[in-house]
């Protein structure tokens, strides 16, 4: 009888009243909270696609890139569905990895998408991922801990602003970290992070003839500024944290700041998962009195890599993780300030989010700030904020990554960590005929 009933779970009646295998669809995922947040939803895609079931690979950030990447590039045809970002997107759809999203339906209003957002996941005027969520990043603070110490965030601070608050307010007795940044090594972890910031600098990964430019001094004032504001005023074991350490750590009452992803503005802010929920103020990212802020621009989003063989199922299940649906959903079971962030203008316009969202403004003036094509303030061969839209950057950023996290950890110094980022970099880059 179990049997029987296992079986017949795994069925659905078709028009002619004979049970068919439901078709069961693979899903990559990264282990961030509005992930989560979405298996848990997906009775209601079930509900109205009886015939698809569902298999998830939820993964850390940086295994699931390395996962993904391996697994697409080998044509191992694992997944039916990718969790990849505004990096990979034009590289793989240039490379004939993905396929277009072209049968979204009638109601999914691809022209409700942010432009910003919608570009960085196209090719060649074709949407090749659907964003999931979007984000820029920003300064998240304890409004309490600013109060006590007699100091007042602008809405637009400079780097020095931030380093001098976060070592007045870093109470290392009581455990209480002025300012938590990432330190773990990874492409997209700490040289996300990292990348944006030396933007701000006036650093650059590549000059127009694409030479590294780690022996710049840009770059050394960029990192011995990180390292020497870690060192007195972060928490301890900093390279190892990345994005859910440090939402950890924030959401506990141990960081008085963190510039981080915007959308971690609704998990710092919900006082069910955050000790300091009330507590909290938003501003953008520092800059440097050189015309850019240290804020990047992505959106997970959601892909079909081209060796799949459910494709129109992989569609569907896009089209509605991704739709106005999926938002009022997820509004109804988990409130308005809840919902996915960073992907449509509606969003932007609904009142019922603008008055839920306290930093809604904020994660919005963030995405339209920054620039994929004008990154740094000196002129670059590369498109892309925090990250250089080529191929080797996956590899390079995170052994650059490596070499800084250490910089951190005081296994290597500042000058030993860029020697080391500026020859690796040039070796690969001469391999793989960028120069000679």
């Amino acid at each position: 009888m179990r049997l029987k009933a296992l079986l017949l779970g795994a069925s659905f009646l078709t028009a002619s009243g004979f049970a068919a295998q439901a078709e069961t669809l693979t899903i990559a995922t990264v282990n961030n909270g509005d992930m989560i947040r979405m298996q848990k939803l997906t009775d209601d895609f079930k509900a109205k696609n009886p015939d698809i079931d569902l298999e998830w690979v939820t993964l850390e950030e940086n295994v699931l890139r390395q996962r993904v990447t391996t697994d697409i590039a080998t044509k191992g045809g694992q997944y039916d569905v990718l969790t990849i970002g505004t990096y990979e997107v034009p590289i793989w759809a240039k490379q004939d990895w993905l396929l277009p999203l072209e049968n979204l339906g009638e109601n999914y209003d691809i022209d409700d998408l942010l432009p910003p957002i919608r570009a960085g996941l196209s090719y060649e005027d074709k949407l090749y991922a659907a964003p999931f969520y979007g984000e820029s990043s920003m300064v998240m603070y304890r409004t309490d801990l600013f109060e006590e110490a007699g100091l007042e965030m602008p809405e637009a601070p400079t780097w020095e602003f931030v380093a001098d608050a976060a070592r007045k307010i870093t109470d290392k007795e009581n455990e209480i970290y002025g300012i938590c940044l990432r330190g773990k090594a990874g492409w997209g972890e700490n040289m996300a992070f990292l990348t944006a910031t030396a933007n701000s600098f006036g650093a650059r990964w590549f000059d127009m003839e694409w030479q590294p430019q780690f022996d710049q001094p840009e770059w050394k004032e960029t990192l011995d500024f990180y390292v020497n504001l870690m060192n007195d005023a972060g928490p301890p074991g900093a390279s190892s944290n990345g994005f859910n350490e440090n939402l950890a750590l924030f959401q506990s009452g141990k960081c008085g700041m963190w510039i981080d992803a915007t959308v971690a503005a609704s998990f710092v802010t919900n006082p069910d998962e955050s000790t300091v929920a009330d507590k909290v103020g938003f501003a953008l990212a520092p800059d440097n009195g050189l015309g850019k802020r240290g804020n990047w621009l992505w959106a997970w989003s959601l892909a079909i890599p081209a060796g799949t063989q459910k494709a129109e199922a992989a569609e569907k299940f896009i089209a509605w993780a991704t739709s106005k649906d999926y938002l009022e959903l997820v509004a109804e079971k988990e409130g308005w300030a809840n919902v996915p962030p960073g992907t449509r203008t509606s969003l932007y316009e609904n009142p019922k989010y603008l008055e839920a969202a306290p930093f809604a403004k904020m994660t919005i003036d963030s995405i339209n700030t920054a620039d994929p094509n004008n990154p740094t303030v000196d002129p670059v061969p590369y498109v892309g904020v925090q990250f250089v839209a080529i191929p080797e950057f996956q590899g390079l950023g995170t052994a650059v990554g490596q070499q800084f996290s250490a910089a951190l950890a005081g296994q290597v110094t500042v000058d030993q960590a860029l020697q080391s980022a500026q020859q690796l970099t040039q070796r690969e880059m001469m391999k793989s005929g960028y120069i000679k």
